[in-house]
């Protein structure tokens, strides 16, 4: 009986990964891919002076006709936006606007990490929002920049 506990505990961790779904209510987010990053790691270590790449395949429940995505950086529980270089996610990321609910899309981009910011452990947190500001999905991802 211990075995299989431990077994199961073990299994458990190697499947840990440095992000979670925290409230895609209109999607359900099959895979996240961080380039650079392992996905079995507990965080994400981002090079300053540096571009951060990340994939999003999803499935929505909803058609939407516009797609915004909004990044926070969370450090000491307080959100920083992010400026990203293109907000529309219907522009430059693979996807193509209107998106149809139940039919599977990947949304990529690419954001700049700056020289300027600091070496720093922080929550990335990234939203792709419809025009009703509701989240279609929602990531965050333990990150520290060195």
């Amino acid at each position: 009986m211990l075995f299989f506990i431990t077994f199961a505990v073990l299994l458990a961790s190697a499947q840990a990964k440095f992000y979670s779904d925290c409230g895609s209510k209109l999607a359900t987010v099959q895979d996240v891919f961080f380039k650079d990053c392992a996905a079995d790691a507990k965080e994400c270590v981002i090079k300053r002076n540096s571009n951060l790449t990340v994939s999003i395949e999803f499935t929505p429940s909803v058609e939407t006709k516009t797609l915004e995505a909004v990044v926070h950086g969370i450090i000491m529980n307080l959100p920083v936006p992010f400026p990203l270089p293109q907000p529309d996610a219907c522009m430059d990321s693979g996807l193509v606007c209107p998106i149809k609910s139940g039919e599977k899309v990947t949304y990529k981009a690419t954001m700049p990490v700056l020289k300027s910011y600091p070496k720093v452990k922080v929550d990335i947190k990234l939203e792709l929002k419809n025009s009703d500001d509701e989240d279609l999905v929602c990531i965050i991802m333990a990150a520290r920049i060195n």
